[in-house]
């Protein structure tokens, strides 16, 4: 649980969004048996995260669109237009959970540690230990440039607790990151 604002502690005075276009709840799923969300500020991905893997997704229709039109129409095969139906389905259903996903993802920073949430159906909470973290990066494609946005990814000596946030606005990952790898020496020292 997050503590009143101690000007020594980079956890309590961790960045705060700089972009107005960032989610502003994290939305629940509605079952009885959800993951519950817990006390404490959560933080949201930018709407353009959004944006980004909408571009992505129709980038992907109009290629396998030109591939399944290419082959029917230069030799007149038509077995490329059932696997061609059928990813485009998909790719339709992945446009329109996409909103609705982004969302259900977020983190919060706490005491000891950062918790990640994400999904709607498959639901994952993770907690990363500060003193865990190994590495903290940032990246970003040729899109996530244009749009202003990033990916933060944490990495700890398991596998399994690996995070990536993403659609983080770039001032926004790369402030987090900085305090992260602060607070991550710090709490290193005393293992």
């Amino acid at each position: 649980m997050m503590t009143s604002p101690d000007p020594t502690n980079p956890i309590t005075d961790s960045p705060t969004p700089t972009d107005d276009a960032t989610f502003s709840r994290i939305l629940e799923p509605r079952g009885a048996n959800r993951l519950p969300l817990g006390d404490g500020t959560w933080r949201q991905l930018s709407r353009k995260y959004v944006l980004g893997q909408v571009i992505g997704n129709l980038v992907l229709l109009v290629l396998i669109a030109a591939a399944v039109l290419t082959l029917w129409l230069m030799f007149q095969a038509t077995w490329p237009l059932i696997p061609g139906s059928i990813v485009f389905v998909i790719v339709l259903v992945t446009l329109i959970v996409t909103p609705r996903q982004a969302r259900s993802i977020g983190y919060q920073l706490r005491e000891d540690d950062l918790v990640f949430r994400r999904g709607i159906l498959w639901q994952r909470m993770v907690s990363v230990p500060y003193g865990r973290l190994q590495l903290v990066d940032i990246t970003h494609g040729p899109l996530d440039r244009m749009l202003g946005i990033a990916q933060l990814k944490l990495v700890t000596a398991a596998a399994s607790t690996g995070v990536t946030i993403p659609g983080l606005p770039q001032k926004d990952a790369e402030a987090l990151r900085d305090t992260l790898i602060e607070v991550a020496e710090t709490r290193r020292t005393g293992l």
